[in-house]
């Protein structure tokens, strides 16, 4: 199986929800389709994060001693084949087109990540009751994945439930896409979801001896208050360009970000990734670790766990040969100097 064969199958499986187009930059028949795979409103959000990832490059550099670079990191205590992670990506009937079963899902994003030597993820959609949720973890649980896990900015309390069946299936951290809170419109009864007050992020903080990352930071002085609030780390994300209309890319905004942070607490980075050019691209303009969303789950669609891994493998070894490129030996050498940033 190539990759281009499971790119096709992902095409015939996905479409109306997503058209698996050459390069996925927001400007394809899916602009504007919530749900589905596009961005909110005109879809520059999305576009947005391709162009400002686009716009920036990376400096060759060819004299050193850099032969087989290591791409792999530690992420709070376990280590991983590279610094990219499945996005927690809900919605296989609403976003996807119901080809593929919770359970399939699941089994495809979280086996084929773990194939690879990295984390998968499982999410808690908005509009899904808790017993789909449960599921999901269960899934987890059976197979002993290692993933993360990605909630919504629910009440206190049934974010707080969440967290402890989440607990129970072994995962290795927390997400809480605080971004959503702004899509409350589509939220069922019973499926509050809201922004958060400093207060309430340091109480969700203490409500789990998991890492906690706070979800769609795409400001400094936010990405202070979650350090503040105690945060193992922070998220900088549009929610790919799917929540607020008209928002910069996170390339744009993450070099600030990170400045800010300053090593405080742990950076990771959302956004069209989808070259390990694009993995180099963000750890240099200051993150520690990336997600992949919308490649992962054309891929699951397009070849399972199987697909999923070669879409992992493919990414790693592309970062790989960046590194060689530019001389970075570990995934911590690559830094500011070997990326050119747009004025």
């Amino acid at each position: 199986m190539t990759y281009e064969e499971v790119r096709n199958r992902a095409r015939e499986m996905m479409i109306p929800r997503c058209y698996v187009c050459p390069e996925c930059n927001g400007r394809g028949p899916c602009v504007g389709q919530v749900p589905g795979f596009g961005g909110m409103g005109a879809s520059r959000g999305f576009q947005a994060n391709y162009d400002s990832l686009a716009a920036v490059q990376l400096n060759s550099r060819v004299v050193h001693g850099v032969h087989v670079p290591d791409t792999s990191i530690d992420f709070f205590g376990t280590k991983i084949s590279m610094p990219v992670i499945a996005a927690p990506t809900g919605g296989t009937t609403y976003n996807m087109g119901g080809k593929l079963t919770e359970a399939e899902f699941v089994n495809a994003i979280c086996g084929g990540c773990n194939q690879a030597g990295t984390l998968g993820a499982v999410a808690d959609g908005i509009g899904d009751p808790l017993d789909v949720y449960e599921k999901r973890l269960q899934t987890l649980k059976e197979h002993g994945y290692k993933a993360i896990v990605g909630l919504k900015p629910r009440l206190q309390k049934d974010i707080i439930e969440r967290m402890r069946l989440a607990e129970q299936a072994g995962i290795i951290a927390l997400t809480i896409d605080l971004d959503s809170a702004g899509r409350a419109s589509r939220a069922t009864k019973g499926q509050t979801v809201e922004p958060k007050t400093f207060e309430q992020l340091k109480e969700l903080v203490k409500a789990s001896k998991l890492p906690l990352l706070f979800k769609g930071i795409m400001t400094p002085d936010e990405a202070e208050l979650c350090v503040k609030a105690g945060a193992a780390g922070i998220v900088v994300s549009n929610h790919g360009g799917r929540t607020l209309a008209d928002t910069p890319g996170t390339a744009a905004v993450l070099p600030k970000i990170a400045d800010v942070v300053n090593g405080r607490c742990f950076i990771m980075v959302d956004g069209t990734l989808a070259r390990g050019t694009d993995v180099e691209k963000y750890l240099g303009l200051g993150a520690q670790c990336t997600l992949a969303g919308r490649h992962f789950v054309r891929a699951a669609h397009g070849g399972l766990a199987d697909g999923v891994a070669l879409f992992a493998n493919k990414i790693k070894n592309e970062l790989a040969v960046a590194m060689v490129l530019t001389g970075a030996q570990t995934v911590k050498d690559i830094n500011r100097n070997m990326v050119v940033i747009p004025d």
